[in-house]
Protein backbone atom coordinates (compact mmCIF):
# COMPACT_ATOMS: atom_id res chain seq x y z
CA UNK A 1 0.00 0.00 0.00
CA UNK A 2 1.47 3.64 -1.32
CA UNK A 3 -0.69 5.90 1.41
CA UNK A 4 0.42 8.97 -0.37
CA UNK A 5 -0.53 7.70 -3.83
CA UNK A 6 -3.75 6.74 -2.64
CA UNK A 7 -4.13 10.29 -1.37
CA UNK A 8 -3.05 12.17 -4.47
CA UNK A 9 -4.99 9.70 -6.38
CA UNK A 10 -8.15 10.71 -4.76
CA UNK A 11 -7.12 14.55 -4.39
CA UNK A 12 -7.36 14.57 -8.29
CA UNK A 13 -10.52 12.98 -8.84
CA UNK A 14 -11.89 15.51 -5.83
CA UNK A 15 -10.27 18.37 -8.12
CA UNK A 16 -12.60 17.45 -11.21
CA UNK A 17 -15.53 18.56 -9.14
CA UNK A 18 -17.06 15.17 -9.57
CA UNK A 19 -17.74 14.41 -6.05
CA UNK A 20 -19.81 17.58 -5.37
CA UNK A 21 -22.62 16.64 -7.99
CA UNK A 22 -25.53 15.58 -6.29
CA UNK A 23 -25.71 13.02 -9.11
CA UNK A 24 -22.30 11.07 -7.73
CA UNK A 25 -24.01 11.57 -4.12
CA UNK A 26 -26.84 9.79 -5.08
CA UNK A 27 -25.36 6.89 -7.33
CA UNK A 28 -22.75 6.00 -4.10
CA UNK A 29 -25.66 5.84 -1.82
CA UNK A 30 -27.65 3.23 -3.79
CA UNK A 31 -24.50 1.28 -4.75
CA UNK A 32 -24.24 1.15 -0.65
CA UNK A 33 -27.51 0.47 -0.17
CA UNK A 34 -27.57 -2.68 -2.90
CA UNK A 35 -24.46 -4.05 -0.99
CA UNK A 36 -26.62 -4.28 2.52
CA UNK A 37 -29.49 -5.38 0.81
CA UNK A 38 -27.51 -8.00 -1.53
CA UNK A 39 -25.15 -9.94 0.60
CA UNK A 40 -26.51 -10.21 3.59
CA UNK A 41 -25.34 -13.85 3.89
CA UNK A 42 -21.92 -13.04 3.66
CA UNK A 43 -21.88 -10.22 5.71
CA UNK A 44 -23.57 -11.81 8.78
CA UNK A 45 -21.40 -14.63 8.11
CA UNK A 46 -18.20 -12.32 8.11
CA UNK A 47 -19.74 -10.89 11.46
CA UNK A 48 -20.05 -14.51 12.66
CA UNK A 49 -16.60 -15.35 11.58
CA UNK A 50 -15.30 -12.45 13.99
CA UNK A 51 -17.55 -12.15 17.06
CA UNK A 52 -19.88 -15.40 16.73
CA UNK A 53 -22.49 -12.68 16.63
CA UNK A 54 -26.40 -13.83 16.58
CA UNK A 55 -27.40 -13.82 12.79
CA UNK A 56 -30.51 -11.73 14.39
CA UNK A 57 -27.93 -8.82 16.52
CA UNK A 58 -26.21 -8.53 12.91
CA UNK A 59 -28.96 -8.13 10.93
CA UNK A 60 -30.33 -5.83 13.52
CA UNK A 61 -27.87 -3.50 15.23
CA UNK A 62 -25.37 -3.54 11.59
CA UNK A 63 -27.16 -4.01 8.31
CA UNK A 64 -30.13 -2.54 9.21
CA UNK A 65 -28.88 0.54 10.95
CA UNK A 66 -26.79 0.98 7.84
CA UNK A 67 -29.92 0.67 5.29
CA UNK A 68 -31.82 2.96 7.19
CA UNK A 69 -29.24 5.79 7.07
CA UNK A 70 -28.99 5.29 3.31
CA UNK A 71 -32.30 5.58 2.89
CA UNK A 72 -32.20 8.50 5.07
CA UNK A 73 -29.42 10.01 3.46
CA UNK A 74 -30.73 9.45 0.11
CA UNK A 75 -34.42 10.87 0.99
CA UNK A 76 -33.03 14.30 2.97
CA UNK A 77 -29.88 14.84 0.82
CA UNK A 78 -31.57 17.88 -1.61
CA UNK A 79 -32.70 19.23 1.56
CA UNK A 80 -28.64 19.19 3.61
CA UNK A 81 -27.28 20.08 0.13
CA UNK A 82 -29.48 23.87 -0.38
CA UNK A 83 -27.89 26.79 1.04
CA UNK A 84 -29.87 28.41 3.99
CA UNK A 85 -31.08 31.70 3.79
CA UNK A 86 -29.90 33.75 6.61
CA UNK A 87 -30.94 37.50 7.25
CA UNK A 88 -28.87 40.39 6.97
CA UNK A 89 -28.32 43.90 8.54
CA UNK A 90 -28.35 47.64 8.07
CA UNK A 91 -24.73 47.34 7.78
CA UNK A 92 -24.71 45.10 5.04
CA UNK A 93 -28.35 46.67 3.24
CA UNK A 94 -28.77 45.98 0.62
CA UNK A 95 -27.90 42.26 0.61
CA UNK A 96 -28.74 38.50 1.33
CA UNK A 97 -26.62 35.98 2.88
CA UNK A 98 -26.39 32.28 3.17
CA UNK A 99 -24.58 29.24 4.67
CA UNK A 100 -23.23 27.33 1.54
CA UNK A 101 -22.66 23.23 2.70
CA UNK A 102 -19.37 22.51 0.95
CA UNK A 103 -17.51 19.03 1.13
CA UNK A 104 -14.18 19.10 2.89
CA UNK A 105 -11.83 17.32 0.19
CA UNK A 106 -10.79 13.71 1.19
CA UNK A 107 -11.27 12.28 4.49
CA UNK A 108 -9.99 9.44 6.41
CA UNK A 109 -12.67 6.77 8.30
CA UNK A 110 -10.68 4.70 11.02
CA UNK A 111 -13.22 1.89 12.39
CA UNK A 112 -13.57 -0.25 15.11
CA UNK A 113 -13.80 -3.95 15.36
CA UNK A 114 -17.33 -4.56 17.20
CA UNK A 115 -19.65 -3.19 14.79
CA UNK A 116 -17.14 -3.52 12.04
CA UNK A 117 -19.46 -3.25 9.42
CA UNK A 118 -21.85 -0.49 10.44
CA UNK A 119 -19.28 1.35 12.35
CA UNK A 120 -17.23 1.61 8.59
CA UNK A 121 -20.12 2.70 6.73
CA UNK A 122 -22.01 5.26 8.99
CA UNK A 123 -19.48 7.59 8.64
CA UNK A 124 -18.31 6.64 4.92
CA UNK A 125 -22.39 7.23 4.26
CA UNK A 126 -21.89 11.40 5.81
CA UNK A 127 -18.48 11.68 4.10
CA UNK A 128 -20.18 11.03 0.60
CA UNK A 129 -23.58 11.73 1.24
CA UNK A 130 -21.86 15.72 1.92
CA UNK A 131 -19.29 15.46 -1.50
CA UNK A 132 -16.10 14.07 -0.33
CA UNK A 133 -13.44 11.37 -1.25
CA UNK A 134 -13.14 8.86 1.50
CA UNK A 135 -10.47 6.59 2.24
CA UNK A 136 -12.01 3.46 4.70
CA UNK A 137 -9.51 1.97 7.28
CA UNK A 138 -11.32 -1.25 8.75
CA UNK A 139 -10.46 -2.91 11.83
CA UNK A 140 -7.74 -5.87 11.15
CA UNK A 141 -9.29 -7.40 14.70
CA UNK A 142 -11.98 -8.07 12.70
CA UNK A 143 -10.63 -9.58 9.55
CA UNK A 144 -13.73 -11.19 7.71
CA UNK A 145 -15.70 -7.97 8.43
CA UNK A 146 -12.58 -6.40 6.96
CA UNK A 147 -12.10 -8.68 3.96
CA UNK A 148 -15.95 -8.84 2.97
CA UNK A 149 -15.72 -4.57 2.99
CA UNK A 150 -12.75 -4.12 1.02
CA UNK A 151 -14.08 -6.81 -2.14
CA UNK A 152 -17.99 -5.58 -2.00
CA UNK A 153 -16.93 -1.53 -1.70
CA UNK A 154 -14.33 -2.72 -4.85
CA UNK A 155 -17.27 -4.02 -6.70
CA UNK A 156 -19.78 -1.58 -6.11
CA UNK A 157 -18.45 1.94 -5.57
CA UNK A 158 -16.75 4.40 -7.66
CA UNK A 159 -12.53 2.96 -6.77
CA UNK A 160 -11.43 6.51 -8.23
CA UNK A 161 -13.08 8.39 -4.95
CA UNK A 162 -13.83 5.67 -2.55
CA UNK A 163 -10.99 3.19 -1.98
CA UNK A 164 -10.71 0.83 1.39
CA UNK A 165 -7.09 0.07 2.83
CA UNK A 166 -6.74 -2.86 4.98
CA UNK A 167 -3.72 -3.68 7.32
CA UNK A 168 -3.05 -3.15 10.91
CA UNK A 169 -1.02 -0.59 13.00
CA UNK A 170 1.72 -0.15 10.08
CA UNK A 171 -0.85 0.67 7.23
CA UNK A 172 -2.77 2.67 9.98
CA UNK A 173 0.20 5.03 10.71
CA UNK A 174 1.14 5.38 6.95
CA UNK A 175 -2.52 6.91 6.33
CA UNK A 176 -2.50 8.94 9.49
CA UNK A 177 1.01 10.41 8.19
CA UNK A 178 -0.91 11.69 5.22
CA UNK A 179 -2.67 15.07 5.18
CA UNK A 180 -6.33 14.85 5.24
CA UNK A 181 -9.21 17.36 5.33
CA UNK A 182 -10.39 15.14 8.14
CA UNK A 183 -10.46 12.07 10.15
CA UNK A 184 -13.09 9.83 11.73
CA UNK A 185 -11.87 7.81 14.20
CA UNK A 186 -14.11 4.84 16.32
CA UNK A 187 -12.26 2.98 19.04
CA UNK A 188 -10.29 3.73 22.34
CA UNK A 189 -8.99 7.17 23.95
CA UNK A 190 -5.27 5.12 23.61
CA UNK A 191 -5.05 5.40 20.34
CA UNK A 192 -7.40 8.41 20.18
CA UNK A 193 -4.57 10.65 21.34
CA UNK A 194 -2.44 9.06 18.93
CA UNK A 195 -5.02 10.22 16.07
CA UNK A 196 -5.55 13.56 17.27
CA UNK A 197 -1.76 13.77 17.30
CA UNK A 198 -1.17 12.84 13.89
CA UNK A 199 -3.69 15.23 12.68
CA UNK A 200 -2.35 18.15 14.91
CA UNK A 201 0.61 18.29 12.54
CA UNK A 202 -1.96 19.08 9.39
CA UNK A 203 -4.23 20.88 11.62
CA UNK A 204 -7.10 18.73 10.66
CA UNK A 205 -10.27 18.60 12.21
CA UNK A 206 -11.01 15.44 13.85
CA UNK A 207 -13.97 13.45 15.17
CA UNK A 208 -13.07 10.89 18.07
CA UNK A 209 -15.93 8.59 18.86
CA UNK A 210 -14.74 6.94 21.87
CA UNK A 211 -16.40 5.25 24.92
CA UNK A 212 -15.99 5.55 28.57
CA UNK A 213 -17.82 4.22 32.03
CA UNK A 214 -21.27 4.23 30.96
CA UNK A 215 -23.72 3.98 34.18
CA UNK A 216 -27.19 2.82 34.67
CA UNK A 217 -28.68 4.26 37.49
CA UNK A 218 -31.59 1.97 38.76
CA UNK A 219 -34.49 3.76 41.43
CA UNK A 220 -36.96 1.51 43.09
CA UNK A 221 -40.18 2.99 41.82
CA UNK A 222 -40.26 0.98 38.75
CA UNK A 223 -41.26 -1.83 36.52
CA UNK A 224 -37.96 -4.44 37.58
CA UNK A 225 -39.13 -6.80 35.07
CA UNK A 226 -38.90 -4.17 32.32
CA UNK A 227 -35.86 -2.40 33.10
CA UNK A 228 -33.52 -5.59 33.89
CA UNK A 229 -35.19 -6.58 30.17
CA UNK A 230 -33.91 -3.53 28.87
CA UNK A 231 -30.86 -3.43 30.81
CA UNK A 232 -29.85 -6.87 29.67
CA UNK A 233 -30.59 -6.21 26.02
CA UNK A 234 -28.72 -2.86 26.06
CA UNK A 235 -25.76 -5.02 28.22
CA UNK A 236 -25.20 -8.27 26.83
CA UNK A 237 -28.01 -7.94 23.63
CA UNK A 238 -25.19 -5.63 22.55
CA UNK A 239 -22.19 -8.01 21.84
CA UNK A 240 -21.87 -9.57 24.43
CA UNK A 241 -21.28 -6.14 26.82
CA UNK A 242 -18.45 -5.21 23.81
CA UNK A 243 -20.11 -2.02 22.29
CA UNK A 244 -19.40 1.71 23.50
CA UNK A 245 -22.83 2.43 24.98
CA UNK A 246 -23.07 -0.80 26.72
CA UNK A 247 -24.43 -0.24 30.17
CA UNK A 248 -20.71 -0.46 32.04
CA UNK A 249 -21.74 -0.46 35.86
CA UNK A 250 -25.28 0.26 37.63
CA UNK A 251 -25.91 2.40 40.62
CA UNK A 252 -28.38 1.75 43.29
CA UNK A 253 -29.39 1.90 46.61
CA UNK A 254 -28.52 -1.11 49.21
CA UNK A 255 -32.12 -1.70 49.93
CA UNK A 256 -33.20 -1.63 46.26
CA UNK A 257 -30.39 -4.60 45.42
CA UNK A 258 -31.85 -7.87 46.55
CA UNK A 259 -35.21 -7.03 43.89
CA UNK A 260 -33.08 -6.02 41.68
CA UNK A 261 -30.48 -8.65 41.47
CA UNK A 262 -33.19 -10.99 41.93
CA UNK A 263 -35.15 -10.18 38.81
CA UNK A 264 -31.66 -10.04 36.85
CA UNK A 265 -31.05 -13.59 37.54
CA UNK A 266 -34.12 -14.50 36.55
CA UNK A 267 -34.25 -12.83 33.14
CA UNK A 268 -30.84 -13.78 32.36
CA UNK A 269 -31.39 -17.56 32.54
CA UNK A 270 -34.93 -17.05 30.56
CA UNK A 271 -32.72 -15.15 27.83
CA UNK A 272 -29.75 -17.51 27.93
CA UNK A 273 -30.30 -20.44 29.81
CA UNK A 274 -28.82 -22.22 32.57
CA UNK A 275 -25.53 -22.67 30.58
CA UNK A 276 -24.94 -19.51 28.61
CA UNK A 277 -21.66 -20.48 27.85
CA UNK A 278 -23.67 -22.82 25.54
CA UNK A 279 -26.11 -20.19 24.19
CA UNK A 280 -26.14 -19.10 20.66
CA UNK A 281 -27.46 -15.86 21.40
CA UNK A 282 -24.09 -14.22 22.88
CA UNK A 283 -21.36 -12.88 20.98
CA UNK A 284 -17.89 -14.52 21.96
CA UNK A 285 -14.94 -12.28 23.39
CA UNK A 286 -13.69 -10.92 20.03
CA UNK A 287 -9.64 -12.14 20.53
CA UNK A 288 -7.47 -14.07 22.94
CA UNK A 289 -6.11 -10.70 23.87
CA UNK A 290 -9.63 -8.98 25.44
CA UNK A 291 -9.89 -12.85 26.70
CA UNK A 292 -7.20 -12.47 29.08
CA UNK A 293 -7.66 -8.73 29.71
CA UNK A 294 -11.58 -9.03 30.75
CA UNK A 295 -10.39 -12.51 32.79
CA UNK A 296 -7.66 -10.23 34.55
CA UNK A 297 -10.19 -7.60 35.80
CA UNK A 298 -12.52 -10.45 36.84
CA UNK A 299 -8.68 -12.30 38.97
CA UNK A 300 -8.02 -8.75 40.62
CA UNK A 301 -8.11 -9.47 44.58
CA UNK A 302 -10.14 -6.75 45.51
CA UNK A 303 -13.51 -8.46 43.10
CA UNK A 304 -12.43 -11.86 42.93
CA UNK A 305 -15.14 -12.46 46.42
CA UNK A 306 -17.70 -9.86 44.67
CA UNK A 307 -18.85 -12.06 42.06
CA UNK A 308 -22.68 -12.89 42.92
CA UNK A 309 -24.06 -14.35 39.07
CA UNK A 310 -22.04 -15.60 36.60
CA UNK A 311 -18.46 -15.77 36.47
CA UNK A 312 -17.98 -18.72 33.92
CA UNK A 313 -15.39 -18.97 31.21
CA UNK A 314 -14.38 -21.06 28.43
CA UNK A 315 -10.74 -19.96 27.01
CA UNK A 316 -10.98 -22.23 24.18
CA UNK A 317 -13.98 -20.51 22.63
CA UNK A 318 -13.52 -17.27 24.14
CA UNK A 319 -16.84 -16.99 26.09
CA UNK A 320 -17.57 -15.50 29.56
CA UNK A 321 -20.64 -16.01 30.68
CA UNK A 322 -23.19 -12.76 32.08
CA UNK A 323 -21.24 -12.03 35.08
CA UNK A 324 -22.89 -9.59 37.89
CA UNK A 325 -20.42 -8.25 40.59
CA UNK A 326 -21.64 -6.56 43.52
CA UNK A 327 -20.02 -3.97 46.14
CA UNK A 328 -16.56 -3.85 44.23
CA UNK A 329 -13.97 -1.01 45.45
CA UNK A 330 -13.78 2.17 43.34
CA UNK A 331 -10.17 1.52 43.37
CA UNK A 332 -10.62 -1.77 41.80
CA UNK A 333 -9.61 -2.81 38.24
CA UNK A 334 -12.96 -2.90 36.67
CA UNK A 335 -13.74 0.85 37.74
CA UNK A 336 -10.43 2.45 36.14
CA UNK A 337 -11.28 1.17 32.95
CA UNK A 338 -13.99 0.88 30.31
CA UNK A 339 -15.29 -2.91 30.76
CA UNK A 340 -15.98 -3.53 26.95
CA UNK A 341 -17.30 -6.92 27.64
CA UNK A 342 -19.94 -9.06 30.00
CA UNK A 343 -18.71 -8.00 33.34
CA UNK A 344 -21.46 -5.68 35.36
CA UNK A 345 -20.51 -4.49 38.62
CA UNK A 346 -23.20 -3.07 41.22
CA UNK A 347 -22.46 -0.04 43.21
CA UNK A 348 -24.47 0.72 46.46
CA UNK A 349 -25.23 4.33 47.72
CA UNK A 350 -26.96 5.38 50.35
CA UNK A 351 -29.67 7.71 48.58
CA UNK A 352 -30.26 7.41 44.93
CA UNK A 353 -29.44 10.88 44.34
CA UNK A 354 -26.25 10.40 45.70
CA UNK A 355 -25.42 8.76 42.20
CA UNK A 356 -25.04 11.94 40.77
CA UNK A 357 -22.03 12.90 42.83
CA UNK A 358 -20.65 9.46 42.23
CA UNK A 359 -20.91 9.82 37.92
CA UNK A 360 -19.76 13.37 38.12
CA UNK A 361 -16.20 12.09 40.16
CA UNK A 362 -15.33 10.64 36.99
CA UNK A 363 -15.13 11.83 33.35
CA UNK A 364 -17.83 12.35 31.29
CA UNK A 365 -19.33 9.03 29.90
CA UNK A 366 -20.64 8.07 26.00
CA UNK A 367 -23.75 7.65 27.85
CA UNK A 368 -25.81 7.59 30.69
CA UNK A 369 -28.90 5.74 31.99
CA UNK A 370 -31.32 6.34 34.57
CA UNK A 371 -34.75 4.02 35.15
CA UNK A 372 -37.01 6.02 37.48
CA UNK A 373 -40.79 7.13 38.06
CA UNK A 374 -39.64 9.99 39.85
CA UNK A 375 -39.65 13.13 37.90
CA UNK A 376 -37.73 15.66 40.05
CA UNK A 377 -35.12 13.10 39.97
CA UNK A 378 -35.38 12.67 36.23
CA UNK A 379 -34.95 16.26 35.82
CA UNK A 380 -32.09 16.45 37.84
CA UNK A 381 -30.42 13.76 36.48
CA UNK A 382 -30.56 15.41 32.96
CA UNK A 383 -29.66 18.80 33.98
CA UNK A 384 -26.27 17.97 36.08
CA UNK A 385 -25.17 14.46 34.01
CA UNK A 386 -22.52 15.56 31.63
CA UNK A 387 -22.34 12.50 29.29
CA UNK A 388 -22.35 12.11 24.88
CA UNK A 389 -26.22 11.09 25.29
CA UNK A 390 -28.57 10.37 28.28
CA UNK A 391 -31.79 7.73 28.13
CA UNK A 392 -34.77 7.92 30.38
CA UNK A 393 -35.85 4.41 31.43
CA UNK A 394 -34.18 2.15 28.64
CA UNK A 395 -30.43 1.49 27.04
CA UNK A 396 -29.05 1.81 24.16
CA UNK A 397 -31.80 2.99 21.62
CA UNK A 398 -30.74 6.79 21.81
CA UNK A 399 -28.33 4.88 18.84
CA UNK A 400 -31.54 4.77 16.73
CA UNK A 401 -32.71 8.20 16.29
CA UNK A 402 -30.89 9.96 13.43
CA UNK A 403 -32.66 12.80 14.92
CA UNK A 404 -30.47 12.96 17.85
CA UNK A 405 -26.35 13.44 17.91
CA UNK A 406 -24.11 10.56 18.77
CA UNK A 407 -21.17 11.80 20.02
CA UNK A 408 -19.14 12.07 23.01
CA UNK A 409 -17.71 14.83 25.52
CA UNK A 410 -14.64 15.17 27.26
CA UNK A 411 -12.88 11.82 27.18
CA UNK A 412 -15.86 9.73 25.62
CA UNK A 413 -15.16 12.26 22.64
CA UNK A 414 -15.40 14.98 20.41
CA UNK A 415 -17.73 15.68 17.29
CA UNK A 416 -20.88 13.73 16.35
CA UNK A 417 -22.79 12.10 13.66
CA UNK A 418 -26.11 10.11 12.91
CA UNK A 419 -27.88 11.80 9.93
CA UNK A 420 -27.70 14.87 9.41
CA UNK A 421 -25.27 15.15 11.78
CA UNK A 422 -22.68 13.49 10.11
CA UNK A 423 -23.59 15.27 6.73
CA UNK A 424 -22.69 18.57 9.25
CA UNK A 425 -19.27 16.58 10.16
CA UNK A 426 -18.10 16.19 6.63
CA UNK A 427 -19.02 19.64 5.45
CA UNK A 428 -17.59 23.25 5.57
CA UNK A 429 -20.64 25.95 6.41
CA UNK A 430 -19.19 28.28 3.67
CA UNK A 431 -20.61 31.80 4.63
CA UNK A 432 -21.78 33.55 1.35
CA UNK A 433 -22.75 37.75 1.41
CA UNK A 434 -24.20 38.97 -2.18
CA UNK A 435 -24.03 42.67 -2.95
CA UNK A 436 -25.43 44.66 -6.04
CA UNK A 437 -23.32 47.86 -6.70
CA UNK A 438 -26.03 49.86 -5.52
CA UNK A 439 -26.32 51.33 -2.10
CA UNK A 440 -23.21 52.08 -1.77
CA UNK A 441 -22.08 54.66 1.26
CA UNK A 442 -19.82 57.45 1.11
CA UNK A 443 -19.34 57.72 4.95
CA UNK A 444 -17.23 54.43 5.35
CA UNK A 445 -14.61 55.71 2.92
CA UNK A 446 -11.82 58.34 3.57
CA UNK A 447 -11.18 61.10 4.58
CA UNK A 448 -13.25 60.78 7.42
CA UNK A 449 -15.32 63.81 8.91
CA UNK A 450 -17.29 64.92 11.67
CA UNK A 451 -20.84 64.30 9.75
CA UNK A 452 -19.58 60.51 8.70
CA UNK A 453 -18.63 59.93 11.82
CA UNK A 454 -21.78 60.91 13.01
CA UNK A 455 -23.76 58.98 10.42
CA UNK A 456 -21.79 55.94 10.86
CA UNK A 457 -21.92 55.91 14.50
CA UNK A 458 -26.05 56.06 13.99
CA UNK A 459 -26.41 53.31 11.41
CA UNK A 460 -24.15 50.98 13.77
CA UNK A 461 -26.26 51.94 16.91
CA UNK A 462 -29.35 51.10 15.45
CA UNK A 463 -30.25 54.90 15.97
CA UNK A 464 -32.77 55.34 13.27
CA UNK A 465 -33.52 58.93 14.52
CA UNK A 466 -29.67 59.75 14.54
CA UNK A 467 -29.70 58.24 11.16
CA UNK A 468 -32.32 60.87 9.75
CA UNK A 469 -30.62 63.47 11.56
CA UNK A 470 -27.19 62.99 9.96
CA UNK A 471 -28.57 62.37 6.75
CA UNK A 472 -29.96 66.13 6.72
CA UNK A 473 -26.89 67.44 8.58
CA UNK A 474 -29.30 68.17 11.83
Amino acid sequence: MDAEAIVKELRGTYGTGKTKSYEWRVSQLKALLKIGENHEKEITGALYSDLSKPELEAFIHEISMMKTACKLALKELKRWMKPEKVKTSLTSFPSSAEIVPEPLGVVLVISAWNYPFLLSLDPVIGAIAAGNAVVLKPSEIAPATSSVLAKLLGQYMDVSAIRVVEGSVPETTALLEQKWDKIFYTGNGKVGRIVLAAAAKHLTPVVLELGGKSPVVVDSNIDYKIAVRRIIAGKWGCNNGQACISPDYIITTKENVPKLLDAMKQELEKFYGKDPLKSGDLSRIVNANHFQRLSKLLDDNKVVDKVVHGGQRDENNLKISPTILLDVPEDSLIMKEEIFGPLLPIITVNKVEDSIQFINAREKPLAAYLFTSNKKLEEEFVMNISAGGLLINDTTLQVALSTLPFGGVGESGMGSCHGKFSFDSFSHRKAVLRRSFAGDIPARYPPYTTGKARFLKALLNGDIIGLIRALIGW
